[in-house]
């Protein structure tokens, strides 16, 4: 037994010294949370009576990490004694050597010598002071606990009893990075029995039909807690124990009308119904807590849609309002306010309390997230959130009594951060309406609904009404199909645009404020040396002294030597005059420079700043040498500095699970890209357990985790010289000494290994024969390339399943020429993205991720346009595909209109920096000005101006009438008209002919002037 109880000593010291060191703070600001206790007792009873958390043993769990029955915890501001029994006390015994004092009493059989003990600590409590510190409502009991009590009634008249609960709740309540740790891991435990095992199980039971009570249904969940190889093939850390896992939230499973949010009743025997189900758990590991619970929705009316969209923005406002600083209460208000402004009348139906602490404890009830709580929420706290609806009336459900009534709830375990919205541990479990809604009689609705019947004309009669047509001409007829398929989608990208913008409304609600792209600029301070003593010892000469060592420079100033470090520098410059050399020190200071990069933030408006220093010396050589190595070192830091921002992005990735026990799954003779080395040098790719693994010939390897993979393409080689299997990652990682995103294994498709110069086979064949077996033999050979990388991608999406990995294809029928870098290359969308995987440097665009699309250049008259795809995440910078051939103009719209991107277009090229600057600084302004209406606006306009233009040209019916008039009171017959014709011809004849007229236009042209024929030959019959 001793050597399987290991006691923390490191830990249980930290823990007990942040314990007092808070006390003694709080008696420092006014004992607003210990009360001004002079000494706190904790008892803890018998274990068996204690089955469930609460402050007594999860004080005990905190410390020691065990739970010691019938023992008993005194502090006071300068020691901690216990008493306990004898075996529990060796237990203890390593932990009295600490910075906190600790006496471990040991009671035994003797009973006046256990109550000396009790009397020693009735003693400690009296002299500590007049107010002691228990635990109200504690639900301890047992012999020990008894035995304690008569003691303790003794001294009840002159001590006074303070419930102690909150103050220890405030103490546990900021995790440390081992509870963090343990809390993560029983989330992500109890999201994935909720996402990979509930789901699956419930909709396969109505999928089939099959019938199941609520409390089979949760027993079989419960059940899968000891299924150890279920959470080993789940997303966990690799040192994850599921022997440590244990309910803290047994499964509770409700649907047909009978739903209990507090989850206080035990699951009934009613058979699952196929309506709203609402599934709550919570596992814990290694003691502490976690919860999650999740509505699904079977075949919802549109009432119930609109009910969990309303709840998921109540949930997701909670979550980002929580942050350190705020007032429990505050997040509470904030919920209750998106209810009243979107829906008021569900103000009675919302819950009272939207969560409450989360540790040791399943529910910390003196840290909730109601009205009335005063709490401040801390960096470090974690909280289970709890956002539903009761009783909700659904008046269109055809079965009012399993679905008139039904409820709505939502729990994820989180942790509060320093400056951003609270970290969702839970998100595993996703909450999108794609995963909780389930449609099941889709099909049979339709097949039910009628066709309307085509009305018959009675005009008609028998003669097929196709037939006849309502105008004289064929070309009179209606729209053209082009024309059609244009009207629906101008229509359908309309609601696209309004869905979009009603989508950024309700995001960025009023005072939502800078999205914070880019952040705001502080004074850096920098720190050359801690102690003077850390000088070089060449300072005693009061000479300029560089110390790269320490990334400084020492200046002699009035006869000290004074650090400045090289961030603080700007350059260094020498200039000689005379006989002395000059060594100028230029500093960065606000106000100096006009660009980006030299603006320097005010700390202080009143401060003075040193622009430079200036130092002379006859030693031009040692002036040069220092300017050389402050310009040597000034370099090395700004390139320091720019390796660290490269670097932010980049994680550290798990360690790769190998498989031992068979040969993995291996694809031979493969390159990658990018690179290893500069050398042309193939590898092999091996599926594992959890990843990928490239092993270059050069013994280096590099891991890919299936965690880490974002997307998974096969591009076969089809067109191309290439077969790819290419990996977007969803963080970078470290191949060589650069970071990237995409990595291809590829291997090239064309055969360089035959003889063109004549083997055997010339010398049997002739003519085209050959070359026709050799066309053949490369479709061969093409067809097993796309064959073998095709199954070996398959099998890596297989094993990467449980990440939600499957291959996605490129469409190159509805692929276009583009150049999203720097050549112009083919682009292809798949199902999910938009690729270029062919040439590095590679593009991957996912859709999901898209807000919208413009296309730039659009008018007539030129053969290219551009493509700029805008991100939702406005902080990131928008993609241009530049230089698209005009004639994919059409395809490129309609494969956008079918994957339900809004897209506009317009004549020119769009300042992009300064419009995504304008979002960033206010998105709720920006979307309330129309948001992204703006980009269709200028199409629009185009058309308007080329309509104008066309009805120039116009004639009216008015016109055309007086034309007609005109020509009925005309005073000439057709006989005269006729005539004037005649006589029209025989001035023509009468003309002069071509020679003549070309020496009069030389002769013109001589003097100067021009005149044209017609006038010359109108100016003749004027003179006849």
């Amino acid at each position: 037994m001793a050597d399987e109880v290991s006691i923390d000593k490191s830990q249980f010291h930290t823990r007990l010294a942040s314990l007092i060191a808070q006390w003694k703070a709080d008696k420092r600001s006014g004992n607003n949370v210990f009360g001004d206790v002079g000494s706190i007792v904790v008892v803890m009873g018998k274990s068996d009576e204690a089955a469930s958390f609460h402050k007594a043993n999860a004080t005990q769990f905190w410390l020691l990490g065990y739970e010691f029955p019938a023992t008993l915890f005194l502090f006071t501001l300068e020691a901690m004694y216990i008493i306990t029994t004898k075996k529990k006390a060796t237990y203890l015994e390593p932990l009295k050597d600490g910075k906190t004092p600790v006496e471990v009493l040991v009671r035994g059989k003797d009973a006046e010598e256990n109550a000396k003990q009790f009397e020693r600590c009735l003693d400690i409590i009296k002299n500590a002071g007049k107010k002691v510190g228990t635990i109200g409502k504690d639900s301890s009991t047992g012999p020990f606990v008894q035995e304690w009590k008569t003691a303790f009634a003794d001294i009840s008249k002159d001590v006074e009893e303070f419930d102690i609960g909150p103050a220890l709740s405030a103490t546990m309540a900021v995790k440390d990075e081992n509870e963090l740790r343990s809390i993560s891991n029983a989330s992500r435990a109890s999201a994935n029995v909720m996402h990979d095992y509930f789901i699956e199980t419930m909709s396969d039971i109505l999928d089939k039909d099959k019938k199941i009570t609520h409390k089979a249904l949760s027993e079989k969940v419960a059940n899968k807690v000891d299924d150890d190889k279920f959470f080993r093939q789940t997303k966990m850390p690799a040192n994850f124990d599921p022997m440590q896992l244990d309910w803290s939230v047994s499964p509770t499973i409700m649907s047909g009308g009978n739903f209990d949010l507090k989850l206080a009743s035990d699951p009934d025997d009613s058979n699952l119904h196929a309506g709203v189900i609402i599934c709550a758990l919570g596992l814990r590991y290694q003691t502490y807590a976690s919860q999650v619970a999740r509505s699904y929705l079977v075949d919802p009316s549109k009432t119930q849609e609109a009910m969990y969209k309303l709840l998921l923005n109540v949930h997701d406002t909670i979550i980002k309002e929580m942050r350190d600083g705020v007032v429990a209460k505050d997040v509470y208000q904030k919920a209750l306010n998106t209810v009243k402004t979107k829906k008021p009348e569900l103000e009675k139906n919302f819950l009272k309390s939207c969560g409450a602490g989360v540790g040791i404890e399943a529910r910390d009830n003196t840290l909730l997230l109601n009205a009335k709580c005063l709490r401040t929420l801390r960096d470090g706290m974690t909280f289970t959130v709890t956002t539903g609806f009761s009783d909700l009336k659904n008046p269109q459900a055809k079965d009012q009594k399993r679905d008139g009534t039904y409820a709505l709830m939502l729990t994820d375990t989180v942790r509060v951060t320093a400056d951003k919205e609270a970290f969702v541990f839970t998100k595993h479990a996703a909450t999108d309406t794609e995963t909780t809604m389930f449609f099941f009689n889709d099909d049979e609705e339709e097949e039910k609904k009628e066709k309307p019947k085509p009305k018959k004309d009675a005009k008609v009669g028998a003669v097929a009404s196709s037939n006849i047509t309502k105008t004289r001409l064929r070309g009179q007829g209606g729209t053209t199909q082009n024309e059609e398929r244009e009207a629906q989608r101008r229509v359908h990208q309309k609601e696209l645009h309004q869905k979009k913008q009603q989508e950024g409304k309700e995001k960025y609600a009023e005072g939502h404020g800078n999205l914070n792209g880019v952040e705001e600029k502080k004074f850096k301070r920098f720190e050359s040396y801690k102690r003077d003593m850390q000088f070089p010892s060449r300072v005693k000469d009061l000479m300029v002294i560089v110390d790269p060592k320490n990334s400084s420079i020492i200046l002699p100033i009035m006869g000290r030597p004074v650090p400045f470090h090289i961030n603080t520098l700007k350059n260094a410059t020498t200039s000689n005059e005379g006989d002395f050399c000059f060594l100028r020190i230029n500093f960065l200071s606000p106000g100096q420079g006009v660009g980006r990069k030299d603006d320097q933030p005010f700390e202080d408006p009143s401060a003075q700043f040193i622009r430079s220093l200036t130092f002379r010396s006859k030693d031009a050589d040692r002036m040069e040498n220092i300017k050389d190595q402050v310009t040597e070192m000034k370099k090395g830091a700004v390139r320091r500095e720019q390796e660290k921002k490269d670097m932010e992005d980049v994680v550290e990735q798990d360690k790769l699970v190998e498989i031992r026990n068979r040969r993995p799954h291996r694809l031979d003779n493969i390159y990658m890209r990018p690179a290893m080395e500069s050398k042309r040098i193939g590898g092999a790719v091996e599926i594992h357990q959890n990843g990928l693994r490239y092993q270059h010939l050069g013994n280096q390897k590099v891991d890919i985790l299936f965690s880490n993979v974002k997307h998974l393409f096969f591009q076969p080689c089809v067109g191309e010289l290439i077969v790819i299997i290419h990996v977007h990652l969803i963080n970078p990682i470290i191949i060589g000494k650069r970071k990237t995103k995409d990595i291809q294994f590829y291997r090239e498709a064309t055969e360089m290994q035959f003889d063109e110069t004549g083997n055997r086979k010339r010398k049997h064949r002739y003519g085209d024969e050959e070359e026709f077996e050799a066309e053949q033999e490369e479709k061969r050979r093409r067809a097993q390339l796309d064959k073998e990388f095709r199954n070996f991608a398959e099998k890596v999406a297989d094993a990467g399943k449980g990440e939600g990995l499957s291959v996605d294809m490129p469409f190159r029928d509805l692929g276009f020429n583009g150049v999203p870098s720097r050549s112009s290359v083919t682009v292809q969308p798949t199902t999910d993205c938009l690729v270029q995987l062919t040439e590095p440097p590679f593009l991957v665009v996912t859709l999901s991720e898209v807000e919208v699309v413009h296309l730039e250049r659009v008018q007539f008259g030129l053969k290219n346009f551009d493509m700029v795809i805008v991100f939702k995440d406005f902080t990131r910078a928008p993609a241009h595909i530049n230089t698209i051939p005009v004639e994919a103009l059409d395809s490129v719209k309609d494969w956008l209109d079918s994957v339900d991107i809004p897209f506009s277009e317009g004549p020119l090229n769009l300042n992009w920096a300064t419009i995504m600057k304008t979002v960033i600084a206010d998105p709720h302004e920006f979307f309330k000005e129309g948001g992204w209406s703006f980009l269709a606006s200028e199409s629009d306009d185009e058309d308007d101006e080329e309509e104008e233009e066309e009805s120039a040209f116009e004639v009216s019916e008015e016109d055309l009438a007086s034309e007609e008039s005109s020509e009925d009171e005309s005073e000439f017959d057709d006989d005269a008209s006729a005539d004037a014709s005649e006589e029209e011809v025989s001035d023509d004849e009468e003309g002069e002919d071509w020679d003549e007229m070309e020496k009069k236009a030389a002769k013109k042209d001589r003097e100067g002037g021009l005149v044209d024929e017609d006038d010359r030959k109108k100016g003749g019959k004027k003179k006849r």
